[in-house]
């Protein structure tokens, strides 16, 4: 039997009415949770200011020929990068520089000097070091000392999350259509809840980083399986839009992990906090039908009619009878005839012309997934205050999705693809040429650049729908959506890159989004 042909059950129960308002938005509130640990990394890793703790109690401390009582009111003027030092005395009269990763005893105690030629010996930071707190009380990189030979621990974080994403969208991808949409979304939502809190009360970085990874392997598998869940409870008449909107929780996400960054400054606080945002949806998932479409699928037609049946009645309207709609089906030759083909991802290279098709979609999926989270994370980078800065990086996408849905349908799907990735590109060269006091405009510019590949990125999944024929599609949007990880797991490097060069991030984005 063809599911297809059971799309005109929407024609009798309502394409969008009231039963699918209210499980739209109660599936779609648990997108948002998914946004928020998928960018919690951005406050969770902070980098603050560092410098070598002392081996003993500081009686003066000297900054550029400046004295001064204690360390914090030096902060806004040290920077590792251009080779400053804090020069302390202590309590038995030792002299010591402290610079970012090691400190160096001077020989001649009397001098308190800031330039000192004389004989000093150094040493490793191996009584911790002193932060820079005034933005941020704790960090994941406070808490434990990854700064100097051990910053790439930090690096491997965010990667680490989106590898967890990857394995996530191919299991429970599976899982889905084995056991059904419903149970899945149901264990991923608890599975979100419990491992966000227990990233809080991670002992050491290696529970951190298994724990986030497992955390990311279940928020992927909802948010797979979410949208085939919504998809197929809604009517043709409203799923593009319904299907494109799914997007626009996902940025709530992220303006509410801006929100809590900026009200919360302790890193297992934040953690806890973002995590509970799942708990209502995991008291009321239960409630939550199987889909009728997967229902059919598996035979099971009672249960079917009964969730049909429920349908109608919340949007008043006259139900419809799957033995009727069957019945259709089974006597229609085309509709009914089964297939003895097994299509699998050889078939998207089945010929020249479908395989440069396939390599085209794979690369727009790969520069719109590292070009979205290359916006996102590099948002504290741009100047100014980054809470703000992160929280416009989600809020300009809700305009970037009304306007794919507007747009796609006047100038069809393809060109707004091509005007989206090449705008991206554009804004993305012009960061690089606006003078670095100039922030505000550069923050202006990097919310046009993630408004282009917010789009692209909102419109791709359907547009590879759409290119393809049925019995390949599930493979096309599948793979393509495999292949987006690789950008989302290169995505953080191109922002610790930017310690070498500022504007690295923006040299990614500018020479991949155009092709």
């Amino acid at each position: 039997m063809g599911l297809e042909s059971l799309e005109v059950i929407f024609d009798r129960v309502g394409h969008f009415g009231r039963f699918q308002v209210f499980l739209y938005f109660t599936c779609a509130i648990q997108n948002t949770a998914c946004g928020m640990h998928y960018l919690a990394a951005v406050f969770l890793t902070l980098h603050p200011k560092h410098t070598c703790r002392p081996p003993g109690n500081v009686s003066q401390i000297v900054f550029h020929n400046t004295s001064v009582w204690k360390l914090d009111d030096i902060w806004t003027q040290f920077s590792i990068g251009r080779g400053d030092y804090i020069v302390v005395q202590l309590y038995d009269g030792d002299v010591w520089e402290l610079t970012g990763c090691y400190r160096y005893r001077r020989e001649n105690k009397s001098s308190l000097n800031y330039d000192y030629d004389g004989l000093k010996s150094s040493s490793p930071c191996v009584d911790g070091f002193i932060y820079d707190r005034s933005k941020w009380d704790n960090t994941v990189v406070t808490q434990w000392n990854l700064v100097c030979n051990r910053e790439w621990f930090a690096s491997l974080i965010q990667p680490t999350f989106m590898f967890g994403v990857l394995l996530g969208a191919l299991a429970f991808g599976y899982l889905s259509d084995r056991v059904g949409r419903r149970l899945v979304m149901w264990s991923t939502s608890i599975g979100m809840y419990f491992f966000g809190i227990a990233v809080a009360f991670t002992f050491d970085f290696y529970s951190f980083i298994i724990t986030r990874f497992l955390l990311a392997v279940v928020s992927s598998g909802y948010l797979v399986v979410v949208f085939v869940y919504v998809t197929e409870f809604i009517g043709m008449k409203a799923r593009t839009w319904a299907s494109i909107h799914l997007h626009s929780f996902f940025a709530i996400g992220t303006m509410v992990v801006a929100l809590t960054g900026y009200l919360v400054r302790t890193w297992w606080t934040y953690q806890m906090i973002l995590s509970t945002a799942s708990l209502p949806f995991v008291f009321g998932c239960w409630l939550l039908p199987e889909t009728p479409f997967w229902l059919v699928s598996e035979g099971r037609y009672e249960e079917a009619q009964l969730i049909l049946d429920k349908v109608a009645r919340w949007n008043r309207a006259s139900t419809c009878k799957l033995t009727e709609i069957l019945s259709l089906d089974l006597h229609d030759p085309i509709a009914f005839k089964p297939s003895a083909v097994k299509y699998n991802l050889l078939d998207l290279f089945h010929d020249w012309n479908i395989g440069t098709r396939t390599l085209t979609v794979w690369l727009v999926w790969f520069t719109a997934c590292f070009g979205f989270y290359s916006f996102s994370l590099n948002s504290i980078n741009l100047g100014g205050n980054e809470y703000l800065n992160l929280f416009l990086m989600g809020a300009v996408e809700i305009p970037a999705y009304i306007f794919v849905c507007l747009g796609m349908d006047i100038f069809g799907r393809r060109n707004i693809l091509v005007f989206s990735l090449l705008s991206s590109a554009f804004f993305s060269g012009m960061v690089m040429v606006i003078p670095r006091d100039r922030y505000i405009w550069t923050v202006v510019a990097t919310m046009a650049g993630k408004f282009g590949i917010g789009s692209a990125f909102g419109l791709i999944f359907l547009y590879t729908a759409e290119l393809y024929p049925t019995m390949i599609r599930t493979q096309a949007v599948g793979s393509g959506s495999m292949v987006s990880r690789g950008g989302s797991i290169l995505a953080p490097f191109s922002i610790y890159l930017s310690s070498i060069w500022i504007f690295m991030p923006q040299v990614f984005n500018q020479f991949i989004g155009p092709y």
